[in-house]
């Protein structure tokens, strides 16, 4: 049995040695897009190229191997598990990552993403004051004891929500955004189904066990990668450790202990109750590599941490992440033909980079293919073959 285990961990060293991770190149404001994908040429002359995933084109994540082992080999006490990288989403631990689970307060990361949309699209701003209804003060669970007659801004509703798991701010906001908690969970299924999280239904923005309620551990990964992703100023609230509100008489003090006992936590966001034990999305980054660890049904809260750990652990100590480029780098400049200007500058369109095994990233060597020339016309953000 340990030379299997060993024969399964050497192929999945190896065939990520030997993947890469390519990003077209896109102009800057006064270029064009550049659409010919930058070349990673390994020390061995093999090279791959793979379609960009960044931004979940294609809603799922992906494997490491055509198939994971799901032999739970770092023996972790939960109903289910899972490690993806968060650049790429690749896969790199799976246990039971389908089962339907109750998500309990990790549903809160969906609420949470769609605060974050609705910030960055101009529909509510932080300093907005957000009223609490009777339906919002009467929630149990987790809370700050709103009252009906006092207003908090988005952004001290956020502290709220991402450090002390507020079930009443969480509904107060999306009251705000929507109009009516329904209409907010409505959103928050449509979002679900627009990232491919097919095994999650959502009857609540809170958690409370509910009946259909459920979600599994690829669906955590799935949505805990685009709020990471997509809005990483949210790391401002998960990182946050303790805290205060309301003129210093309400104390936050953060749920998610991993926050201040492990090097590199970015968040992201505790859950638990009878039904659903002891759930954990826990994120974290270390030397360029960012890693989303999900545990399900931990048996009790140590153990939930200490499976999170686990997983972490043996992220950052098997692989690295080698980073080529940023979004909107400039990478060149393209000489162009007819054109009102006689060159472009190609800017990389998303972060560029591929994850390894670890010490391997000294047998990587980047080259760029550019053509010299392109001939006019072409567009702003059009993309160049």
């Amino acid at each position: 049995m340990q030379n299997f285990k060993l024969i399964i961990c050497l192929f999945l060293i190896f065939t990520i040695c030997f993947s890469i991770y390519l990003i077209p190149c896109f102009a800057s404001e006064d270029g064009y897009i550049w659409g010919e994908t930058t070349s990673i040429e390994t020390s061995t002359n093999i090279t791959n190229e793979f379609t960009n995933k960044t931004t979940l084109e294609q809603n799922t994540l992906q494997e490491t191997t055509s198939e994971i082992a799901d032999d739970n080999f770092l023996g972790l006490d939960c109903g289910s598990a899972i490690l993806i990288e968060q650049s790429t989403g690749q896969i790199l631990y799976a246990h039971n990552i389908h089962e339907q689970l109750y998500p309990a307060s990790v549903t809160k990361v969906m609420s949470i993403l769609l605060i974050m949309e609705s910030l960055d699209s101009g529909k509510i701003n932080l300093t907005d004051e957000v009223p609490c209804s009777e339906n919002a003060s009467s929630m149990g669970g987790s809370q700050i004891w709103l009252d009906p007659r006092e207003t908090l801004t988005v952004d001290e509703m956020l502290k709220a929500i991402c450090v002390n798991s507020a079930n009443d701010c969480v509904v107060a906001m999306a009251e705000y955004i929507a109009g009516t908690e329904d209409a907010f969970v409505q959103m928050m299924n449509d979002k679900a189904k627009e990232l491919g999280m097919n095994d999650t239904t959502f009857k609540n923005c809170h958690g409370l066990d509910e009946e259909g309620h459920v979600t599994s551990s690829y669906d955590i990964a799935l949505m805990s990668r685009e709020l990471l992703n997509q809005h990483p100023s949210v790391t401002k609230y998960t990182t946050i450790w303790m805290d205060t509100l309301r003129d210093g008489k309400s104390q936050l003090s953060n749920t998610n202990k991993l926050i201040k006992n492990y090097k590199g936590a970015t968040g992201l966001k505790t859950g638990s109750t009878s039904l659903a034990l002891y759930n954990l999305s826990a994120s974290a980054t270390r030397d360029n590599l960012s890693l989303i660890a999900v545990i399900m049904k931990a048996p009790s809260t140590k153990i939930r941490f200490e499976s999170a750990t686990k997983l972490l652990d043996y992220g950052f100590n098997t692989f690295s992440y080698k980073e080529f480029g940023k979004k909107d780098d400039l990478i060149g400049s393209v000489t162009v033909n007819k054109g009102v200007k006689n060159n472009v500058e190609a800017v990389l369109k998303e972060n560029s980079g591929t994850l390894l095994a670890k010490d391997t990233d000294k047998n990587i060597e980047q080259k760029l293919n550019l053509e010299n020339t392109i001939s006019a016309p072409v567009k702003k953000g059009q993309k160049l073959r």
